[in-house]
């Protein structure tokens, strides 16, 4: 038996970006560590041979090398490397025939995206404008003030020769900031999306779709898409083509997901996914029709988009992730795992079964985890719902009841799947080896149930929600898995918004960890890079006239008075995403009124805690903190 230590959750490595030829002979992948020890990530390109079976590193593991895309007659494998300089990456192209890598780009801007066209053709780039000679001599100069508005960065279309190594820029879409490609199947135009600009929070409501003929560099305005449209993919009916992508239903940012088809033939676009009980989250193109990743409830199901509806090929346990699939789309290779398995690269037909190809984490294999069970229930409304319970290592349920620790997942659209629940944040796994039962809740506004599951907590977060996840709670009690007088709670980002919620509304908790959580949605909405969506969620903004507003009824810091219950806040000193003054704000209420807290700041960090030192004391932290307060 392994002993669960906090090197063996933070320093492994893992897989990225499968990428099938599409011949369906070969697979490469990224390998990169789970953690990171200087300024930047080293990973490692992978080749899996499909046919005669064995796989070898392509790259050394000395650079980030990122974004595997294959040629279509399967003979090259260009990707994203800064080799030459690092965090600038560059194009790459690795040749079967001799097995030679060589760079094709010295941009220096460096490359955000690639995507190699049908043919000897170019390679499509997405990357933003050189520096001029102007920008060194101003930052020479420190005349480097920032004007909202003016010299904004934009990723533009450009164009590659693999021969020659020139790039050319098509005069097209403006000013306007290029989000993705995709080439037509049969090598014809490609599909454009584009934003009004990269800001996250205007953005995303901006979107428009457009064609481009790499050939004759003309385009063809499409129209407006729906918010925060991705994953463009073509595929043929016998009406023509159809494009389609995957973007939030209308009206509100806060819904759930759709697939949307626009026919070419009479440019109507159609919701596919309307009324399901299920969320889609991938689309991927093949020759034929598109295959579709949906999140279903605590599992995942995978289908294919035919003209008269969905077929649905296959169903797995957990998650499936980054799904590539051959030309013909008979085959896929996904990132998946099991419950007591960390992900790895998955292969096989699609209508399954898949079969593992990498084991990335050996060193797990002496490991003993908690048992871990779905749960389903109802909420107080009558809802169905559904999470997961963790048992602490070595018990079962009879041996109740434990100290419990609820963690709430972030989003707050997304879920827990019935996956392997240990990372290098607040997670079930690593207090299930120190003694805890854990539960996983997926409360309304979540991913995998469908649109009206996850629209409902729009401008009502914390409430419908908070419900749910302590009817589970009360569940777990009543069955005598959870002591009453040993509960914790937990979570990171919106998951942490909800832990500084309960304890404002409760004295039931005997500890709490709040991790890069909201406590005041109107100056998360002022502030965060995805403001309009913060304020669907808040219910409104600190400009929709004199107060009180709707946010504020919903924002944990105005039940700070209330709190009794000790805090544990963790947050990235660099967060943009939930801006490091939330924490702030949440430290000095506390002190104010004399809670007992710890504030711990990690710098250099964003949203996600990256360094291996920080991770190591997150995970250590946690578990000091918890023990501190429901083990004494």
């Amino acid at each position: 038996m392994t002993a669960l230590t906090a090197e063996l959750v933070v320093d492994g490595r893992a897989p990225r970006t499968p990428a099938l030829a599409p011949d369906g002979r070969l697979l490469s992948y990224v390998l990169a560590t789970t953690s990171r020890t200087g300024d930047h990530l080293d990973t490692e390109l992978w080749l899996v041979d499909l046919v005669g079976g064995g796989s070898r590193r392509v790259t050394a593991g000395t650079a980030t090398e990122s974004l595997p895309r294959w040629s279509g007659d399967s003979g090259t494998l260009f990707f994203l490397s800064d080799h030459a300089e690092r965090g600038v990456p560059q194009v790459h192209r690795f040749a079967l025939a001799d097995g030679t890598v060589t760079a094709l780009t010295s941009w220096r801007a460096g490359i955000l995206d690639h995507l190699p066209l049908a043919g000897p053709g170019p390679v499509a780039l997405l990357a933003e404008d050189e520096p001029t000679e102007q920008d060194a001599r101003r930052a020479r100069d420190r005349d480097d003030a920032v004007v909202a508005g003016e010299r904004e960065p934009r990723a533009r279309l450009r164009l590659l020769d693999p021969r020659t190594g020139r790039i050319t820029t098509p005069d097209v879409f403006g000013d306007r900031h290029v989000v993705e490609l995709r080439q037509r199947p049969d090598g014809g135009p490609l599909a454009v999306l584009t934003r009004a600009g990269a800001d996250n929070d205007h953005g995303p409501r901006t979107g428009w779709l457009h064609l481009f003929d790499p050939v004759t560099g003309t385009t063809e305005e499409l129209g407006p898409v729906e918010v925060d449209a991705r994953l463009p993919a073509w595929w043929p009916a016998p009406d023509g083509w159809h494009l389609g992508y995957i973007a939030l239903t209308p009206p509100g940012l806060q819904a759930g997901t759709a697939v949307f088809d626009l026919a070419l033939s009479d440019r109507v676009t159609r919701n596919r996914t309307a009324d399901l009980p299920m969320c889609p989250t991938e689309l991927c193109q093949t020759g034929a029709a598109a295959l579709v990743v949906f999140a279903d409830g605590l599992n995942t199901t995978l289908a294919r988009l035919d003209p008269a509806g969905l077929t649905t090929l296959s169903r797995h346990p957990g998650r499936l992730d980054e799904l590539t699939a051959t030309s013909g789309g008979e085959q896929i290779a996904v990132l998946a795992g099991g419950r007591y398995e960390p992900v790895d690269v998955h292969f096989g037909p699609s209508a399954g079964p898949l079969r593992k190809l990498t084991d990335t984490r050996p060193e797990w294999n002496g490991i003993t985890f908690g048992t871990q069970q779905p749960l389903a229930y109802r909420a107080a409304d009558g809802l169905d719902l559904d999470g997961l319970l963790v048992l602490p290592v070595g018990q079962t349920a009879p041996d109740g009841p434990f100290p419990l620790v609820t963690i709430v997942h972030g989003g707050p659209y997304d879920r827990y799947a019935d996956r392997c629940q240990l990372f290098w944040f607040p997670s079930a796994q690593w207090l299930a080896a120190a003694g805890y039962a854990v539960f996983l809740p997926n409360p309304r506004g979540g991913q995998g149930h469908g649109h009206r599951f996850a629209a409902s907590v729009a401008g009502q977060v914390g409430r419908q929600e908070w419900t749910d996840i302590l009817t589970g709670i009360d569940l777990l009690v009543a069955q005598g898995v959870a002591d009453p007088d040993r509960l914790g709670i937990a979570g990171w980002s919106h998951g942490g918004f909800m832990s500084a919620w309960a304890v404002g509304q409760t004295e039931r908790f005997r500890a709490a960890l709040v991790g890069a959580g909201v406590v005041d949605w109107g100056m998360l909405a002022a502030t965060g890079e995805n403001g309009q969506f913060e304020a669907a969620l808040g219910g409104s903004t600190g400009w929709s006239g004199i107060g009180p507003h709707p946010h504020d009824a919903v924002s944990p810091i105005s039940f700070a008075g209330r709190i009794r219950t000790p805090v544990l806040i963790l947050h990235g000193a660099e967060d943009t995403n939930v801006p490091l003054g939330q924490a702030v704000y949440l430290h000095r209420a506390l002190r104010h009124f004399g809670v007992e807290h710890e504030f711990v700041i990690y710098p250099r960090e964003g949203h996600s805690i990256r360094e291996r030192n920080h991770q190591l004391d997150v995970l250590r932290r946690t578990r000091a903190w918890f023990d501190r307060w429901l083990r004494p």
